[in-house]
């Protein structure tokens, strides 16, 4: 059983912890746990358009794909309406750090659904290992792409980012879930390419972030 819970939540922890403490200038406490409590509400709003669109069709597997047309767009709402707004986000990195910690609030949540209450003839184990390598992964890249974007569009006045920040991830979900039935060779290689183009990403950040003396940059968007 401590394996089961080793990777249902192991991987989750891990990359939130890996991020976090990457950051130079910590987030507060309350704020990343909020912001962690917001992702997995949204799992609910999430599964509602999920059943209404894919799962009530006559081939839930060709709809597969429009996970990532409702779950993005959910998560992006949250790093607009809600941490935008906070007082504490203040530069580039903290947008890549909620944007992980929303991604994998929501994909924590979701683990639970699949691991402890799948009707699959699959293992709980084996569907917690499958996903602990797969689908956590492409959430938190999904993060992390779309809070570098967002970081642009907050910080640096690139006002086209703001698009690229919602439309990249949702376009990686969708392609993602797409190719989980198509082929197992390209669903691992494209995994693969996008948690190398997410590393490179936070990592440019990471490197801005060392030069820099105050935390707090100047907020060009209101």
């Amino acid at each position: 059983m401590q394996y089961l819970y080793l990777f249902t939540f192991g991987p989750s922890i891990f990359i939130v912890s890996y991020i976090y403490l990457s950051d130079r200038f910590r987030e507060p406490a309350g704020l990343v746990i909020s912001t962690f409590i917001l992702g997995h509400l949204i799992c609910f709003p999430a599964g509602i358009l999920n059943n209404i669109i894919i799962f009530s069709s006559n081939n839930p597997k060709d709809m597969v794909f429009a996970a990532g047309l409702i779950e993005e767009p959910l998560k992006f709402s949250i790093l607009y309406f809600f941490i935008r707004k906070r007082k504490m986000f203040n530069e580039p990195m903290d947008a890549i750090v909620y944007g992980t910690l929303i991604s994998l609030g929501f994909a924590t949540l979701e683990n639970i659904e699949y691991v402890f209450f799948n009707n699959e003839e699959i293992s709980s184990l084996s569907i917690a290992i499958l996903r602990a390598f797969t689908a956590i992964p492409l959430h938190a890249c999904c993060g992390i792409i779309m809070g570098y974007y967002f970081g642009l569009y907050f910080f640096r006045n690139r006002s086209f980012t703001l698009i690229k920040s919602l439309l990249v991830p949702t376009f990686i979900h969708c392609t993602y879930n797409y190719l989980t039935g198509v082929n197992t060779l390209y669903f691992l290689l494209f995994l693969i390419l996008v948690i190398l183009y997410s590393f490179k990403l936070h990592n440019e950040v990471k490197r801005e972030q060392k030069g820099k003396l105050f935390e707090a940059e100047n907020k060009l968007k209101d």
